[in-house]
């Protein structure tokens, strides 16, 4: 299979990647609960869920941008149906097509989130669920120039109310072992802000900051790693949970139904 990975796209394959892997793959171990029917996935990126996903469905659509990530889906889940293009549109799909949809960590990168949940809602049956996950904005440790916005818990749940009349928000949080991963990267990261005296993180455009913070990322990932191999290497999704306290929570999980 194409690989994409970089650290905004984490690899099970990679040891110092497993804290963040575990935590985007909870999720998919959550939604297996509540799969049914016809199943679309905006934005699959690699598959990582799609194990997880599949055998619940009737049928498993997705989508994604990466036409070879999209091609090599293909052979390896044959029974899957895979589109490549940008998103939005859902040109591919018809109104009222789906009866579940997952939308796990795309939002933050879609310039028109509005345009993405009014086309997420069309491709909906009336009754359908849309399971959507993006970072909790107050969580973040540093400025990420491959999102175009994050969010607060408060401002997905408003956003998602303009398109869903049931809006459940919820988050994906971390136990003891979690955390204790957490304040060790928020201390690295700290330890690197401080050389940024001038606040370019803020003040640059986004392009700009994405190879230094994919070297930074990475390095610093690498770093807990050696440092920490026992906490970085037993983390396992079973570490995370739902929790109804989204605005403390490392990323937000909303449950919107048509």
């Amino acid at each position: 299979m194409s690989k994409v990975f970089t650290t905004e796209i984490t690899s099970e394959s990679i040891p110092s990647d497993n804290p963040i892997h575990q935590r985007l793959l909870k999720p998919y171990v959550v939604a297996q609960e509540l799969i049914k029917g016809d199943v679309l996935e905006v934005g699959c990126g690699e598959g990582r869920g799609i194990g997880h996903i599949m055998p619940k469905a009737a049928t498993y659509t997705a989508i994604d941008k990466i036409e070879a990530v999209v091609e090599s889906l293909r052979k390896k889940y044959p029974q899957g149906r895979f589109y490549a293009g940008n998103i939005p549109p859902l040109a591919p799909f018809a109104e009222n097509s789906f009866d579940v949809v997952l939308c796990f960590q795309v939002i933050e990168h879609i310039a028109n989130d509005h345009s993405l949940l009014k086309d997420i809602h069309r491709v909906m049956k009336p009754g359908g669920v849309l399971l959507m996950t993006t970072p909790n904005r107050t969580l973040s440790l540093s400025r990420n120039p491959w999102h175009v916005r994050e969010y607060t818990a408060t401002e997905l749940s408003v956003l998602a109310h303009r398109f869903f009349p049931s809006v459940q928000m919820k988050g994906i949080r971390g136990n003891a072992l979690v955390m204790e991963y957490y304040e060790r990267n928020r201390a690295s990261v700290r330890r690197l802000m401080r050389w940024d005296v001038l606040d370019l993180q803020h003040r640059l455009p986004a392009a700009l900051l994405r190879l230094p913070y994919e070297l930074m990322n990475r390095l610093n990932r690498n770093k807990l790693h050696a440092g920490g191999d026992k906490l970085v290497a037993g983390i396992t999704h079973r570490d995370y949970e739902v929790s109804d306290e989204a605005e403390t929570s490392l990323d937000l999980f909303a449950i919107c139904v048509k």
